[in-house]
């Protein structure tokens, strides 16, 4: 076995950036059709602030971006190429997102963030052994 074919202790990193995508694209499977199920069920509290928007648009899209992850996270675990950077890439807005929670959820919003950071290294310094695992 030749030192550029084998694989490290990365693999599990990629791995895992599957499993985390795949929890993601489950819970927004569920919550998408819990929205167009029973769309009267949903409602924001914020202290000061009201929130409007149309339950079943946000149903819609956090469905359709659910089976989006579900996809994703099998094609990584088969090692595609194209998943790797669409996970790359979610992992960013991942990441931007949860920097504009900082102020509302500090603790959470950095671990998520350190997370993030660590999926994106994974996927992009270690992610070619996903492909040629055994």
């Amino acid at each position: 076995m030749s030192s550029t074919t084998r694989t490290t202790g990365w693999l599990g990193w990629g791995l895992f950036a599957g499993v985390i995508i795949l929890i993601s694209g489950v819970f927004g499977v569920i919550q998408g059709f819990v929205g167009l199920i029973a769309p009267d069920t949903y409602y924001v509290k914020t202290t000061g602030s009201l929130f409007v928007f149309d339950v079943q648009g946000w149903a819609w899209w956090t469905l359709i971006i659910g089976i989006l992850l579900v996809l994703t996270a099998l094609a990584l675990f088969s090692g595609q190429m194209w998943a790797r950077v669409i996970a790359v890439i979610l992992a960013v807005l991942s990441a931007i997102g949860n920097l504009l929670m900082v102020p509302e959820q500090p603790w959470w919003s950095l671990i998520l963030i350190a997370v993030d950071i660590l999926i994106i290294y994974a996927l992009t310094a270690h992610g070619s052994e996903l492909g040629r695992r055994e």
